[in-house]
């Protein structure tokens, strides 16, 4: 069996050749996207400032804007002839020895050079009696110095800069950007379409009742649903196919007509009824079956090719919900955002920590296992994480009630309370 970090290698070299040379990235079809419909899309062009960020000279506090050749010395009396607001600007020339009364955000007038906090001067004290309509007279408590407290004109951003790049997964603080920027449209790859399908007679979809002690709810669908559902896709869903061959290959060949993608659960082991491994055999082929892993061994990694322009990728997930979970943070998520163009500093990283067990775990050489388990951090800020007694993949409350994967290299037995394990945090916990 291949491991998880060979099968993980060997998924990013493949849609690297597929970005590449089967659909290379600059051929892909651009749209062009309301901003706030962007987010979390793959940007399409690089995007250049069309002015300077800030735009002109700006206070970073309230205080005094004093004019160029002002004596700032402490001691020093400066008369204030006017105001400079945010949104309403001082017009007019100021004269050495001259300023005016300026707040955080506002235009600093060309002919000044500093912005003195009002806290160094008196003001405090001769505000009471001021009459703000004339000018008045304001003394220095501290020394100033020339160019302090202004934000210069683009000294952020200069106009023409390129701020974001294509292949940019654009999130709220990019948002926040092109926002600032007075962008309202962007030009994003169009979404890849990615179908789904469940197998089993045994299924029946959630919404309809179960006629049957034989049938279960498809929660599979669902649940994968809500795990692709950030990603920059269109899913198409193939609803639940009996165990047959027939009706499986015709799914198959019509996903492979429609998708990029195609992501099963269940029908990939080698029992009697488990029908889509042949199919893909048939349609295209697999390039990787089963992962040395706990849940999730029977993977399947293929392509449906045959008589295509370019390959529709398959991700064959095992039919235990916990297995489902497991391949898609580990596999098919990592892959799908690949495909999708992020750069491969825009993909999301898969968070681990260390942290110390506090019961005994049980685990067989031979596998990674990912087991769920409950991590807390104390006062202190160090972490602390409960395995569950029972790690069957079946086991859906557990994996509700856990908010994490201990994971436990294949090479690895038993492990004793108080020793240090590696921890990934479930995704939907802290994005």
């Amino acid at each position: 069996m291949i491991t998880v970090e060979e099968l993980q290698s060997a998924i990013k070299l493949r849609i690297d050749n597929y970005n590449n040379k089967d659909l290379p990235l600059q051929n892909r079809t651009a749209a062009t996207c309301e901003l706030l419909g962007s987010l979390n899309q793959i940007l399409a062009q690089t995007i250049v400032s069309p002015f300077d960020v800030p735009r002109q000279n700006l206070s970073a506090m309230d205080g005094y804007a004093i004019a160029q050749g002002s004596e700032l010395s402490a001691g020093s009396s400066i008369e204030i002839i006017g105001e400079s607001q945010a949104g309403c600007a001082y017009i007019g020339e100021l004269a050495a020895g001259q300023g005016v009364r300026i707040f955080t955000g506002a235009v600093v007038p060309d002919s000044c050079d500093t912005v003195i906090m009002q806290e160094n001067t008196d003001f405090s004290v001769i505000k009471a009696t001021l009459d703000k309509s004339q000018p008045y007279n304001i003394t220095l408590t501290q020394t100033a110095q020339i160019d302090k407290n202004i934000r210069k004109q683009g000294e952020e951003i200069e106009s023409g800069e390129a701020v974001l790049i294509d292949g940019k997964r654009i999130n709220p603080a990019d948002i926040s950007l092109l926002a600032n920027l007075g962008i309202s449209h962007v030009r994003i790859f169009e979404p890849l379409t990615v179908g789904v399908l469940a197998t089993g007679d045994e299924l029946v979809a959630v919404g309809n009742d179960l006629t049957s002690l034989a049938q279960i709810y498809n929660s599979n669908t669902p649940t994968l649903k809500s795990l692709l559902a950030d990603l920059p896709i269109v899913i198409r869903d193939y609803g639940i196919i009996p165990d047959d061959l027939e009706q499986t290959t015709i799914a198959v060949n019509n996903a492979m007509q429609e998708c990029d993608v195609l992501v099963s659960t269940a029908g990939v082991s080698v029992g009697d009824y488990d029908f889509l491994t042949t199919v893909i055999e048939q349609l295209g082929q697999v390039n990787h079956y089963k992962v040395a892993m706990k849940p999730g061994k029977p993977f399947v990694f293929g392509e449906l090719n045959k008589d295509m322009d370019k390959p529709v990728l398959y991700f064959g997930l095992p039919g235990n919900p916990l297995s489902t979970v497991v391949g898609a943070l580990q596999f098919v998520i990592p892959a799908l955002w690949q495909m999708s163009g992020a750069d491969s500093s825009e993909q999301p990283i898969q968070l681990s920590i260390q942290a110390r067990l506090t019961n005994d775990i049980r685990k067989s050489v031979g596998r990674k296992d990912f087991q769920r388990g409950v991590l807390t951090q104390n006062a202190a800020g160090s972490y602390t994480v409960e395995c569950f007694s029972s790690q069957q993949s079946h086991r859906i409350k557990q994996l509700s009630l856990a908010n994490c994967f201990i994971v436990l290299d294949k090479d690895s037995g038993n492990v004793a309370a108080h020793n240090t394990v590696t921890v990934q945090p479930f995704p939907w916990l802290y994005t």
